[in-house]
């Protein structure tokens, strides 16, 4: 069984020689890890990236930036009460776990980066990248990798690559740059496994994987330092960090939420469909009237049912999560956190995923920006792989030079080379993707500036 003790800890990657302070005047150790990645340049990429609707004209919805901001805040409200309900069932809880008042500081950090390693145009963009290895001119790299390998393109996962991001010496960059906690990287890791192992029975909450190849060694050196338990079959797999499961509660939350915010302002649900979605989950008797006598704005009596929602929301999962430590540290826990609520709860949480699905995430905008996500992102990549793997002709050593030195690497395998372009065009923000798309295909032609 894992323990708490072990699985909180503020050593930090990259510094591991280095004496951790256990005080400083402005902030936790956790909270220096958020305030890194608040000021990081791929958190402040994610203002122009896809959450779900196409970025706005007039109307504002959310981007991935304002999403990760929010489930940081509801992240830090999980863990929090986790604290809080502990210490009053165990008054020596702090003395027996030093960093367990800073639980809701490392979901929240955590939290805040879980879609740092996403591509432009939402998940469209991952499968996008994806295809180019299996039904487009990425095929062709295939047989020169190894097996375990391949899946890390076939199945390009953001999850991972939010992890190389933090944990990769870039060129120029340092090593161990951002050098976070590995608390706060463990509660990253949405899906502990390598891409091999992704995708199979449920084990060990499989949905997908959670580091490349590359970052194997990282992984297991963090889940080693943690106490995190393996897989006897598959060394490369473990059962979760424990707190994982509240950055994905909070994920869940969010998006599952605040998409019918951003439908109604679009005007893709009506006010008094999403008031018959959320009212349910709001636990209020008095509500419905406040709604009548004290609001007028369609917008204002939204926020307000979104926000009781949200509430519910928190302390139910968090009533799970509590009730359900024993398992979660064992590793036999094997569920999301919103998919155990109470039965009330979990049937409107369900008609709201069923609704999203039908109404919004197959919205024609929505599904135009998927659309033009692939086409945009296989056309970057049929330009830079070859560019870089091949680097041999006056076109592609001119191709090679847009490519910022960052994501340049040194290393003459095929595997390394690969990921180096995936490093630069998965990091794109939407407009930019677009804009160097146009111009390296010849549609727009670049100004002097």
């Amino acid at each position: 069984m894992m323990e708490w003790k072990n699985l909180l800890s503020a050593k930090r990657w990259g510094h591991e020689d280095k004496a951790i302070r256990d005080t400083d005047e402005a902030r936790s150790q956790f909270q220096i890890d958020y305030d890194r990645l608040i000021f990081s340049s791929p958190f402040r990429r994610l203002q122009n990236k896809t959450q779900v609707f196409p970025l706005p004209g007039s109307v504002f919805v959310h981007n991935r930036l304002t999403h990760s901001l929010e489930v940081a805040s509801v992240g830090r409200s999980l863990g929090r009460i986790f604290y809080n309900q502990t210490k009053k069932d165990n008054p020596n809880i702090d003395k027996e776990v030093p960093l367990m008042s800073e639980v809701g500081n490392i979901v929240a950090a955590a939290a805040l980066a879980h879609d740092l390693g996403n591509p432009a145009f939402g998940h469209s963009g991952e499968a996008a990248i994806s295809r180019y290895f299996t039904n487009g001119e990425g095929k062709f790299y295939l047989d020169q990798l190894e097996e375990v390998q391949k899946k890390d393109f076939t199945h390009f996962e953001g999850n991972a690559n939010a992890i190389r991001i933090l944990t990769h010496p870039f060129e120029g960059k340092g090593n161990g740059a951002y050098a976070l906690t590995y608390s706060t990287l463990a509660a990253i890791g949405k899906y502990p496994c390598e891409s091999i192992l992704g995708h199979q029975k449920p084990l060990l909450h499989r949905k997908k994987y959670g580091f490349f190849q590359s970052e194997k060694e990282i992984f297991r050196k963090i889940a080693t330092e943690l106490g995190m338990i393996s897989d006897s079959e598959n060394p490369l797999g473990y059962f979760r960090h424990p707190l994982s499961y509240l950055v994905e509660a909070a994920d869940d939350i969010c998006y599952g939420i605040i998409d019918l915010e951003d439908a109604h302002r679009l005007q893709i649900l009506s006010f008094d469909e999403v008031k018959n979605l959320l009212l349910p989950l709001c636990n209020s008797t008095t509500l419905e009237e406040r709604l009548q006598n004290d609001l007028e704005d369609d917008d204002a009596k939204v926020s307000l049912l979104r926000a009781k929602a949200i509430s519910t929301l928190i302390y139910e999962c968090s009533a799970v999560f509590y009730a359900q430590q024993s398992a979660i540290l064992s590793g036999t826990f094997n569920q999301s956190l919103t998919d155990t609520l109470p039965e009330a709860y979990l049937n409107a949480w369900k008609k709201i995923e069923k609704v999203s699905v039908e109404k919004i995430y197959n919205y024609q905008s929505v599904i135009q920006k998927e659309v033009s996500g692939y086409k945009v992102m296989a056309g970057l990549l049929e330009e830079f792989v070859p560019a870089l793997v091949n680097n041999d002709s006056h076109y592609y050593k001119k191709l090679v030079k847009l490519i910022p030195k960052q994501f340049h690497t040194e290393k003459e395998d095929l595997y390394s080379r690969v990921q180096s372009v995936l490093d630069f065009v998965s990091g794109m923000t939407d407009l930019y993707a677009v804009e160097l798309y146009g111009k390296i295909k010849g549609i727009s032609f670049p100004s002097v500036t």
